[in-house]
């Protein structure tokens, strides 16, 4: 097993269930693997060191399985640069300003805040050639998708 950071392995970003089901090669090349690098380096390792237990729910994603479950054509998860997770026991928005206040990003969102502290996820991408620290929440309206400025 190939280890990226002390307590995050590569198959832990590369898992994916919906790729074992739909049958698609979710194998990254070395390229993304240098990117899932980066990412554990400097967001995923600090988190953990800082909160403790981390949950990736989605990390690399391969074109065809990033198509097959509808992300975003651009997404950040295609090249490595990105991951999904949540901490349990820490309020997503905890966890967001935490990072939002304490790491260097390009894009951290807070995804889908409800009313319980524990509705959504993270998602947070680390490229260090746009390192823009850009931060949105992503809520349903009307049945799709938006995005809006900041932390909400």
């Amino acid at each position: 097993m190939t280890q990226l950071t002390k307590n995050f392995s590569l198959s832990e970003l590369t898992k994916s269930n919906d790729a074992a089901r739909h049958g698609i090669d979710n194998t990254p090349t070395a390229e993304v693997v240098k990117n899932l690098q980066g990412l554990a380096d400097h967001i995923l390792q600090p988190v953990r060191d800082h909160f403790g237990m981390v949950t990736v729910s989605s990390g690399f994603r391969c074109k065809a399985l990033n198509e097959k479950i509808g992300g975003a054509k651009a997404s950040d998860h295609m090249t490595g640069h990105a991951a999904d997770f949540e901490v349990m026991g820490v309020e997503n928005r905890v966890l967001a300003e935490w990072i939002k206040n304490n790491l260097k990003f390009t894009q951290l969102i807070l995804e889908f805040p409800g009313q319980n502290p524990n509705d959504g996820w993270i998602h947070c991408s680390y490229n260090p050639a746009n390192l823009k620290n850009q931060c949105l929440t992503a809520i349903k309206q009307d049945g799709k998708t938006v995005y809006l400025n900041g932390l909400q």
